[in-house]
């Protein structure tokens, strides 16, 4: 017997043996016996008392209509719900099995004798009332369940004080937390208004808790009603909400929190449990992600990924995604060995995926790249690892050579003589008119990817022998901005800085930057590497520039300080190789939308990989002297664009001892 079929018959087993089934399917003919009696009442009141007109009518019936509802409430689910959790769902399934079991008792009795001898509203009356009996029923259940089981906290729990709460927004969101509260005595708070930028919802309620009035006048509303926290109850809530919400609240000097956003939620449902201190993220109103599940599965699922820098802030965050999308196996390489362990133990532990595999080694070690392709056979490479930080690879420019540019050239090479399916290189919004070495060393990568993309291909290998002029290796790139939280963003320094009283140190007051959170941008990255047909730059739309000295000030206020009287702002001008503006495309580069919103394209053009693997040679010898003045000249050589800014003592060349 298949053990589909054994798991039904145990699971029915378990079921008639329940005595709650039996006390509700005996509830349930008797509502349906008065539910009959009242619609032949309802539609005969004057003879129905006093003539036995409709008797065999009734008893004749009456077994056609137990015996047919019945089965079709099972059938609907109606007695294997949990009827404590009644909800809109269980009485929608109440008017299915009405209506279902409504016809099949009328073409019965038209099957019969087409209705001879029967009144026929009768039997519209009795579907109605069948659900409102059996609804209020189940409704009733969960009324009792929830008085005795609030009934029976209070009094196993002595009583605690709860805050006054009041939120803002009176919507669905505010809904959900009213019930929730509602219905969890354990919760440590009593809602006791709301307050919307709807004049119509003044003096309405939503579960008997009113509207007070506009978000405008919440100090007044807050002290009239002795508030002590303020939540705001908006799940999509956008950039500029979150801004006057929070300007109006540190205006007030009022406690407040939010909920979190919809995709944040694993169920998408607003909950009381999980409100938190508002965050710079939710400021910048960044609008959630929608992505092409369909044709990201067939680029994702069931293969092997390789994801370079794995451990980093962007590459940990891409296998978190990719998990999603269910593929064979993650092959995790990184040069940390403290963040390798850490993205292997979240993936086999929080996120249950076992099937990953912890490389610890460096990009520029061709040989093992060779062997790492030739034993997993992956079919979709994610480059992230690279040197980012401007200041620092603008000091060590060699390092720069080292692992941005050769380690792209090896893994691209191997990729090829692998016939990797595709190759998606993590660029940044810093490779356009770089100024400095860590974004010319990315235009760099860029410009060795269009070189080896199927159209430009040359068949020049400089690690091992040619392969031809062809392969199969759909080559892309994804160019963007800063993110949220990710190892080198200033918000981590900002909040460190406030923490220790300050000051804040911003390097000009006009300085601007664009940002998106880390998982926008690894799902950007993910939606164009499926959309990628080979030669391409993608770049991801990111929004206004935004100042950070306007973002220092927020974050200030965030905490609940006040910029420039209690924590200091502090102007400490621009750090080696670093630009007032950046940008994300080169003047002249001819970008074009996508079918994504959020995602722009264009098609650059590159040098052979022959002239470009011959400055790569030339680099590298550079590297090996430590020389930076050489590298940067020869990196003017193969980026035109170029305007290297040199910082103090990056002239000199470093004894080479190796």
């Amino acid at each position: 017997m298949p053990r589909s079929v054994r798991s039904q018959i145990k699971f029915f087993n378990r079921f008639i043996r329940n005595k709650n089934f039996w006390m509700i399917l005996a509830t349930d003919i008797i509502l349906i016996i008065i539910a009959h009696i009242c619609a032949y009442w309802f539609r005969f009141p004057d003879r129905f008392a006093s003539s036995a007109t409709f008797s065999p009518q009734f008893l004749s019936t009456l077994p056609l209509l137990i015996g047919v509802k019945l089965p079709i409430f099972y059938a609907f689910g109606l007695y294997r719900g949990m009827w404590r959790y009644t909800s809109l769902n269980d009485l929608l399934n109440i008017v299915k099995a009405s209506l279902v079991s409504f016809c099949l008792v009328v073409a019965a009795i038209v099957f019969v004798n087409r209705f001879y001898g029967f009144p026929r509203s009768v039997f519209f009356l009795d579907a109605i009332l069948t659900f409102l009996l059996i609804s209020a029923h189940r409704v009733a259940i969960r009324f009792f369940y929830q008085r005795s089981t609030g009934s029976r906290t209070l009094i196993a729990r002595p009583a605690r004080v709860k805050k006054r709460l009041l939120l803002i927004g009176a919507g669905d969101a505010a809904e959900q937390i009213i019930r929730e509260v509602k219905n969890n005595p354990t919760l440590p708070y009593t809602i006791i208004g709301l307050l919307d930028d709807n004049p119509d919802k003044i003096g309405l309620k939503i579960h008997n808790i009113p509207v007070l009035g506009l978000v405008d006048d919440l100090e007044e509303h807050y002290a009239r009603v002795k508030a002590e926290e303020i939540l705001i109850a908006i799940s999509a809530l956008t950039g500029n909400q979150a801004q006057r919400f929070n300007e109006i609240c540190q205006n007030a000097h009022l406690k407040y929190k939010v909920l979190p956003g919809l995709g944040e939620l694993i169920d998408g449902r607003a909950s009381i449990k999980i409100m938190r201190d508002i965050s710079y993220r939710d400021l910048l109103g960044r609008a959630e992600v929608s992505l092409d599940q369909l044709e990201i599965g067939k680029f994702l699922t069931g293969k092997t990924i390789l994801v370079t820098g794995a451990g980093g802030s962007i590459g940990s965050e891409l296998c978190r995604q990719i998990v999603r999308f269910q593929p064979a196996g993650i092959v995790l390489f990184d040069a940390s060995e403290e963040n390798l362990y850490n993205i292997q133990m979240e993936l086999e532990h929080e996120l249950g995926f076992l099937e990953c595999w912890a490389i610890l080694g460096k990009i520029q070690n061709f040989n093992l790249l060779d062997t790492i392709l030739a034993q997993y056979q992956p079919s979709v490479i994610f480059h992230a690892a690279a040197y980012k930080h401007v200041p620092l690879v603008e000091l060590n420019p060699w390092e720069a050579v080292f692992n941005n540019i050769k380690g792209t050239a090896c893994l691209i090479e191997a990729a090829i003589i692998h016939e990797i399916d595709r190759f998606v290189l993590v660029s940044t919004d810093k490779a356009v008119r770089p100024t400095n070495v860590m974004g010319a060393s990315k235009r760099l990568t860029e410009l060795i990817m269009l070189a080896c993309s199927k159209d430009n291909w040359d068949g020049t290998l400089n690690y091992t022998t040619s392969s031809g002029k062809s392969h199969k290796t759909i080559f892309q790139a994804v160019r963007f901005g800063n993110v949220l939280g990710s190892s080198g963003s200033v918000i981590p320094l900002f909040k460190r800085q406030i923490e220790l009283g300050g000051p804040i140190t911003i390097t000009d007051p006009e300085i601007t930057r664009y940002f998106m959170s880390i998982e926008e941008a690894a799902q950007l990255i993910i939606q164009a590497g499926a959309m990628g047909k080979g030669g391409e730059i993608f770049i991801l739309e990111m929004g206004e520039p935004i100042k950070i000295d306007k973002m220092a000030r927020d974050l200030i206020r965030l905490a609940g300080r006040e910029p420039d009287t209690e924590i200091a702002i502090k102007y400490i001008g621009l750090r080696p190789g670093e630009k007032l503006y950046e940008e994300l495309i080169t003047e002249g580069e001819g970008i074009v939308p996508t079918s994504h919103p959020k995602i722009m394209v264009l098609r650059g053009n590159s040098k052979t990989y022959a002239e470009i693997n011959h400055h790569i040679l030339l680099l590298k010898e550079k590297a090996k002297n430590f020389d930076g003045e050489g590298i940067r000249r020869l990196l003017k050589q193969l980026i035109p664009e170029y305007q290297p800014e040199k910082p103090a003592g990056s002239d000199r060349t470093i004894k080479n001892e190796r």
